[in-house]
């Protein structure tokens, strides 16, 4: 059993057993302990846990900002699983996830004009838009977190994970894919994302053993980087984050 299908069969088998009454022991996140405070609101910041509708973040969470390239994520999870089943699809949406490479989005845009739309009603992400452009679209870090534990719960073995655990160090355009919540401790896999005009603004969501963590900067990898630890600190302050 990979490691994420393993994750995933312990929790639901947690969570089962807490629902027939025996005790198991609880996840380590403890939202009792999140304290946004000290998070300035530049960035936006949400955790999820594996037990659907558990999860806490900034005040933030919810408000509607540019999707960028984590758009890739609901344009590849549409491909993969309403699309034509070809290998040129896998092979687009691999490049969109390692290596957030715009001209394969481009081309499953293209060819699936309504696929963010459609990944919004099918996960119920209310602040996701396609906008008629992905480079247009909208999300929230609690979206982007909700969707990421949907895919682990539901398909561990989804094709998204595996590329996310395996990112290229750079993307298609030159830029290092190295910030933000993928400088968390235990964290497998990661999605970034970033704008390429105007002011600064970057986003990240990653997964872990049984929680997802999402984050949307307006400033630059490393003000993300430095808002994410802070927020990390919090909710699970034992655990010292990669530096």
């Amino acid at each position: 059993m990979g490691r994420r299908a393993g994750v995933v069969a312990s929790v639901a088998a947690g969570v089962w057993l807490a629902a027939a009454g025996i005790a198991v022991a609880q996840p380590a996140l403890d939202p009792g302990t999140f304290d946004a405070s000290h998070i300035p609101p530049r960035t936006a910041f949400a955790v999820r846990t594996m037990v659907p509708g558990a999860g806490w973040g900034t005040a933030n969470q919810y408000q509607e900002r540019a999707a960028l390239s984590l758009a890739k994520l609901y344009l590849a999870d549409f491909a993969l699983k309403h699309g034509d089943g070809s290998a040129e699809d896998r092979d687009l949406g691999e490049r969109m996830i390692r290596k957030s490479d715009d001209a394969a989005a481009d081309r499953i845009a293209a060819k699936y004009p309504y696929a963010i739309d459609s990944e919004a009603a099918e996960y119920h992400l209310r602040a996701t838009h396609g906008q008629g452009n992905w480079e247009l679209s909208t999300t929230s870090t609690a979206d982007i977190a909700d969707f990421l534990a949907a895919k682990l719960r539901d398909e561990p073995d989804s094709p998204i994970l595996a590329w996310m655990e395996q990112p290229a160090e750079r993307a298609a355009d030159g830029t290092r894919q190295d910030w933000g919540t993928a400088r968390l401790p235990q964290v497998y896999g990661t999605k970034w994302g970033w704008a390429d005009l105007g002011d600064p603004e970057v986003a990240s969501v990653s997964f872990g053993p049984g929680f997802t963590v999402a984050a949307h900067t307006y400033g630059t990898p490393e003000q993300q980087t430095e808002d994410v630890l802070a927020a990390w600190s919090t909710v699970l302050p034992e655990m010292s984050p990669k530096r």
